[in-house]
């Protein structure tokens, strides 16, 4: 994990979470801290999950973070894709939102990756809050679409690849009530003639009935091939936050195992259904769980 932190407890207790999930932290950078946060502070942010008829909400507070104070120049991205030899870079769209200056810093993250062969994925992760004071939506697709010229690996839904990308799904209502893959593959055969560089794009296929109800679903284009992964209707749901990082991270994983495209938009949807299931935006599922769902496990007790 590449990020700054401000040096107090709060910041201590986030990497204490962050050693429990196995996530290597010797690249995050350590800022002093003021006392009150007056220079710097670590960001929260605060999920409502909504039920039923009303949705869910997030309030990022994220200004003034050590993370967001990061600037060009302030990572060895040299070190670590070249002497360190790391062979896969994800970022997003949150990141690169968070201020002025992590824009350049991604740019440059991903330009120096491309030098040094590194795979590059990207999660569009489209936040109108968080661009909302540093230019908007046409920031927004301005940043993105320099970024997208050095991705292998392109994540987003119907929303991200619209709004970042400037590509149309059409078909699509306000409320994501009604999906059609065909329609996707059409935005999705856009993207890739526009940005031939990617080698992999994939989106979530989510149809909101409810808060609590939905219809989950993914497809993946690779090598000019589509892979869809099982549609699973009527999908009863805790808390969607973080629904769509399981599924990058499935998909990920399935990409540097298996090599095989079917296989991994299978992780991924699985993984980021299984996401939805508990509290939080982290996931708390293990791979044996992820597979048992790709296989058609049910849910019956275990003893």
């Amino acid at each position: 994990m590449v990020t700054a932190f401000a040096d107090n407890e709060v910041g201590r207790l986030v990497e204490d979470f962050i050693l429990q999930g196995g996530v290597d932290v010797d690249y995050i950078q350590w800022r002093d801290y003021d006392g009150i946060g007056r220079n710097l502070r670590n960001g929260l942010n605060f999920t409502e999950r909504g039920f039923g008829l009303r949705g869910a909400k997030g309030i990022p507070d994220r200004c003034n973070t050590a993370a967001s104070q990061l600037k060009k120049d302030d990572v060895n991205w040299d070190e670590i894709f070249g002497d360190d030899g790391v062979r896969w870079f994800h970022t997003g769209g949150i990141f690169a939102a968070l201020s002025d200056t992590t824009p350049e810093v991604v740019i440059e993250a991903v330009q120096t990756a491309k030098k040094h062969g590194t795979i590059v994925s990207y999660d569009l992760n489209y936040r109108p809050s968080l661009w909302e004071s540093i230019g908007g939506h046409a920031k927004a697709q301005e940043i993105n679409r320099e970024i997208a010229k050095y991705v292998d690996v392109m994540v987003g839904n119907e929303e991200d690849f619209t709004a970042c990308l400037g590509f149309e799904v059409e078909g699509v209502d306000e409320n994501i009530s009604n999906i059609k893959v065909d329609a996707f593959k059409n935005m999705i055969n856009a993207a890739v003639a526009e940005f031939p560089n990617f080698k992999v794009t994939a989106t979530t296929l989510r149809a909101v009935k409810s808060a609590t109800v939905n219809d989950w679903g993914a497809i993946c284009w690779a090598d000019g091939e589509f892979y869809e992964a099982t549609n699973r209707k009527d999908m009863e749901i805790l808390d969607r936050v973080g629904g769509g990082d399981s599924f990058a991270s499935g998909l990920i994983y399935g990409l540097l195992s298996t090599g095989d495209a079917q296989q991994a938009v299978e992780y991924g949807a699985a993984h980021g259904a299984l996401a939805m299931t508990t509290p939080g935006d982290t996931s708390m599922t293990t791979q044996a769980e992820v597979e048992s769902l790709m296989s058609g496990g049910g849910a019956r007790v275990k003893r």
